[in-house]
């Protein structure tokens, strides 16, 4: 452990923490652009310098580690200026229509020029203007409002294992993209969509959630019905219809970690195709609706005659991946000891 002092306050941190770290667990906050608690340090926006007493220069507080005796201060006068020229460096060439971009109101770089007074940018722009890229099933691409903060690069990387995307060119002609500029596809990219949950600006955007201002909907957080993991979500409710799904940060399963399925196919809620009743095939071949009891009582004598006349291994259970350990746990019990077969399998087995 390692005493020392952040805007006044005497603190004492784990010597391995770093400045940011120490500074969050206080209450303190330091604005981040690339930043991410499940990334490794890129240290890349640097608005989230601080000032160390004694040293000559302004540090990055993402990855400097803190050490004894540190005095830091985090919103001098220096720190300020030189976080309000890098918000002014970026904005000349960031597009100025945060009052129809669909990330208004959690954009991290809206919410850090109205935190230290930035409307205008006094440098002329010199980048070069991209289109729009809507060939991706899920998301929509602008490279205009690429802040080039490196996290969707990083999380396709180091958490997803796919790297379909990296920086490309140099000085201001960089921007991300695949390899030879190709476009995003599934021969190349998972539709995981982590980069969407990573970019703080309007860059990345989620197809489904196109058109809805963010408080325009009531977040509902639940349990992904896909598979066995657990995973929490949060639910996008708007006029009662679920239009969407967004990662659910404070999850301990998941974090802000989906797979494509949990993140994109919950439109299956409202699909004209989705089974609402039961379904009973008559003689003729056609289905008729059944209520739950009918479809039931059904289902236990055909079962009775089948084991009654061939035996109870002429029956065999397969179980899903989607129920709870409890119910897969009455399902096997249910086969083993009502049907008497061990005849039962499951469909994540490998």
């Amino acid at each position: 452990m390692v005493n020392l002092r952040i805007n006044g306050i005497d603190v004492q941190a784990s010597e391995d923490s770093t400045i940011l770290e120490v500074a969050n667990n206080m209450g303190i906050d330091i604005p981040t652009f690339c930043y991410s608690k499940v990334l490794t340090n890129f240290s890349g926006c640097r608005i989230c310098v601080v000032e160390i007493k004694g040293s000559p220069r302004l540090m990055a507080a993402c990855s400097t580690p803190v050490q004894e005796g540190m005095d830091i201060l985090t919103e001098s006068e220096k720190v300020v200026k030189v976080r309000k020229d890098l918000l002014e460096l970026i904005w000349a060439n960031h597009p100025s229509d945060c009052l129809t971009c669909e990330k208004v109101g959690t954009c991290k770089l809206q919410e850090y020029c109205y935190r230290y007074g930035v409307s205008m940018s006094p440098y002329k722009k010199n980048k070069e203007d991209y289109e729009l890229d809507t060939s991706n099933p899920v998301m929509i691409r602008n490279q205009n409002k690429c802040i080039l903060c490196g996290k969707c690069v990083k999380v396709c990387k180091e958490v997803q294992g796919t790297t379909a995307i990296d920086f490309i060119g140099r000085g201001i002609e960089s921007k991300i993209a695949t390899g030879f500029d190709l476009d995003l596809n599934k021969e190349n990219c998972r539709f995981c969509g982590q980069c969407i949950s990573e970019c703080p600006t309007g860059a990345i955007l989620n197809r489904q959630l196109m058109g809805v201002r963010p408080w325009e909907v009531k977040k509902v957080t639940t349990t992904c019905p896909f598979c066995g993991t657990g995973c929490n979500f949060d639910l996008n409710v708007k006029d009662g219809k679920v239009i969407g799904v967004t990662p659910h940060e404070d999850s301990i399963v998941n974090g802000k970690a989906m797979c494509v399925k949990g993140r994109f196919h919950i439109d299956m809620i409202n699909s004209d195709e989705r089974l609402k009743y039961p379904l009973i095939k008559e003689a003729d071949g056609k289905f008729r609706r059944a209520s739950w009891q009918e479809a039931i009582n059904l289902i236990a004598s055909k079962l009775s005659e089948i084991k009654e006349k061939y035996g109870g291994d002429a029956i065999a259970g397969l179980s899903s991946a989607r129920c709870v350990n409890e119910d897969n746990f009455v399902f096997q019990k249910m086969m083993r000891v009502a049907m008497g077969t061990n005849n039962v399998d499951h469909c994540a087995r490998t």
